[in-house]
């Protein structure tokens, strides 16, 4: 096998290859003879068909099937040869395929490209901390209740927390603009579902009311032509409700899972929960800060064939986390969706597996087996039977490399923590949780 390698552009690699002709012809000439055994011809006995009437029926087939085989084999052995990791699959363009000739054949392909790792003790880390009140724990449970809550009618005058049923019709210079009225509508009043002053609005108002509202939508609303624009809404007031919530009684224990030890019992599960998402927030925003620090500090040349995959993952991603495809199995929703919208995440992702390999690969890092352990049992804990949880993972090769992965990135993380300048700064329960704030 002759093999010759060329640089085109960047990560990109040409790569030419030649096979000798004696070796295709020889894995032609094993299968047709192999087919000739069994291969049923109408004028012939099995067996006895006449290797040229074979060649004739079957030899332009299984020579593609040969040649498909050869290349493909071949790429592979001389990318070892060569000593180059092709990043994604190459693309093959056959040359001479002629027979009696020898074959070869043209894979163009990118590869990893080399990352020169940077220095890590200049890394600054804010970790916050904080601890479960019992005023968090009060909050936690009153949010569970609105959960259960219903929605008893009301003579009163609707207030900032009441429910309204209202009908309602959005004019712009006296004239009805497209997606402003609604009948039938539930609104909770100071929910910030609707544009500003809109609920504020109907805060006082009562069944069978119609107020008429002035309002101006914001300058940044998704619908250009009312950014900034005065208008007009007419509501009709249904219905008004307001929330009740249920009694922390041994019914609504049950709900949660807990069918003994009261309002007690419920709290210490309550707060164990809160305690773990607390752990894994502040453990998340750490993360956080040390993988945007290592995007920050390395220039990387992403091979287009993995952000390309990764746009692909990212899109199927976001089909199923709103159900398209089992909605509506004939609308093809990943074609809507625009490369663009997945480009940056998937470079940053890239990236970033790209940065972590190269650390890990540096520091001969390896999957912590206690840490897989009890990463596994703390995902099993959720579940009413987790050792049959447990054991499924350590069954599956898949799922507990996805787990061997997650320990890894984790053991990065601690490496270079163990590196910069980690600030512990006291916070609330509240703001742990809360999500980070993106940029515009």
């Amino acid at each position: 096998m002759q093999v010759s390698i060329e640089t085109t552009s960047g990560l990109e690699r040409r790569l030419t290859v030649g096979v000798p002709a004696d070796q295709i012809e020889s894995e032609v000439n094993k299968r047709l003879q192999q087919a000739a055994k069994t291969v049923r011809i109408n004028g012939f006995r099995k067996g006895k068909v006449p290797m040229k009437v074979v060649k004739q029926r079957f030899g332009a087939g299984v020579r593609q099937e040969v040649v498909g085989e050869v290349m493909s084999r071949s790429f592979y052995d001389a990318v070892t040869k060569e000593d180059v990791k092709p990043a994604g699959q190459p693309s093959i363009e056959p040359k001479q395929m002629e027979e009696g000739k020898d074959l070869e054949f043209v894979a163009t392909f990118e590869v990893y490209p080399e990352i020169e790792l940077s220095d890590f003790s200049d890394l600054e880390v804010t970790r916050l901390t904080a601890e479960v009140t019992d005023a968090d724990i009060d909050k936690m449970i009153e949010v569970l209740q609105k959960q259960q809550a219903t929605w008893e009618d009301i003579k009163r005058k609707a207030k900032k927390g009441d429910r309204v049923n209202i009908n309602y019709v959005g004019t712009k210079d006296g004239e009805p603009f497209e997606g402003g009225s609604a009948e039938n509508q539930f609104l909770v009043l100071g929910s910030d579902s609707m544009i500003p002053g809109f609920e504020k609005g109907l805060i006082g108002c009562k069944a069978g009311e119609e107020h008429v509202l002035d309002l101006t939508f914001p300058d940044d609303y998704q619908a250009e032509d009312l950014r900034g624009a005065a208008v007009q809404f007419t509501v009709t007031v249904n219905g008004a409700s307001a929330q009740k919530l249920p009694e922390l009684d041994d019914a609504f224990f049950e709900k949660y899972g807990v069918t003994e030890g009261g309002l007690e019992k419920f709290r210490e599960e309550v707060k164990e929960n809160m305690a773990r998402e607390l752990k894994n927030a502040a453990q998340a925003k750490v993360k956080t800060q040390v993988m945007d620090a290592l995007v920050e500090k390395h220039s990387v040349d992403l091979p287009k064939a993995l952000v390309k995959s990764e746009v692909g993952t990212l899109r199927n991603q976001m089909v199923q986390r709103f159900g398209g495809a089992a909605n509506n199995p004939q609308m093809d929703f990943a074609s809507l969706l625009p490369d663009d919208m997945f480009t940056e995440q998937a470079e940053r992702r890239v990236k970033l597996g790209l940065v972590v390999g190269e650390i890990i690969k540096a520091n001969d890092i390896k999957a912590d087996a206690d840490r897989v352990r009890s990463m596994i049992e703390e995902l099993a804990s959720t579940y009413q039977e987790p050792d049959e949880v447990i054991n499924h993972y350590y069954s599956n090769r898949d799922l507990l490399a996805s787990v061997e992965s997650a320990v890894l990135e984790d053991q990065v993380v601690d490496f270079l923590l163990a590196k910069a300048k980690v600030e512990e700064k006291a916070s609330s329960y509240d703001e742990v949780i809360k999500p980070a704030e993106k940029d515009a």
